[in-house]
């Protein structure tokens, strides 16, 4: 009767160890399957603007450089803060409206001036996964200046946003400055 009793716990341990063993596995698969490699968490959504002089020619802005946009309710979102000494900044775009409105304000000491840039883009939901959150693309169709007081100039390179930030979308001309 003994053995009878053994063989029977045996087949219990050993059930017991599957079982367990598919939990480990199955609970395992659940933490994996929202990683970075299923799911761009990562990744931006960002347009990429290159500065340029009016000849072509690379261009470093030395002053100070904000852009901001308003939200519907009236309160200014900062998008790029008091950045200085670049030559290239990334943008995230808005996925709600089919046009951005862009305030870009150059400061420095002894004045401070400001444009604005209107961004026309079609909004498109980006589906990577049930796991994971949404993300939007777009796809730029037109671009204009509002006024030029500190911005000559301003073209586009690249017309789809997506999560390659490796080339340049917008070529941006400042004006002359001292």
């Amino acid at each position: 009767m003994k053995n009878e009793e053994l063989k029977k716990w045996s087949g219990l341990r050993i059930v017991w160890i599957m079982l367990c063993a598919a939990f480990f596995i199955l609970h395992s698969s659940l933490f994996i399957s929202c990683s970075s490699i299923d799911c761009p968490v990562e990744n931006v959504v960002a347009t990429v603007y290159k500065l340029q002089k009016s000849d072509g020619t690379p261009d470093t802005l030395y002053d100070s450089l904000t852009v901001f946009s308003r939200r519907k309710n009236g309160t200014d979102t900062i998008l790029l803060d008091h950045i200085t000494s670049t030559t290239q900044f990334q943008l995230q775009v808005g996925h709600t409206n089919p046009e951005d409105t862009l305030y870009f304000l150059v400061s420095n000491g002894s004045y401070s001036a400001q444009d604005v840039v209107f961004i026309k883009k079609e909004n498109t939901p980006h589906f990577e996964s049930v796991d994971c959150s949404i993300a939007y693309f777009h796809k730029i169709t037109g671009v204009r200046l509002g006024s030029h007081n500190v911005i000559d100039s301003i073209s586009i390179i690249k017309t789809e946003v997506n999560y390659d930030l490796s080339s340049e979308h917008f070529h941006i001309c400042f004006k002359a400055r001292r």
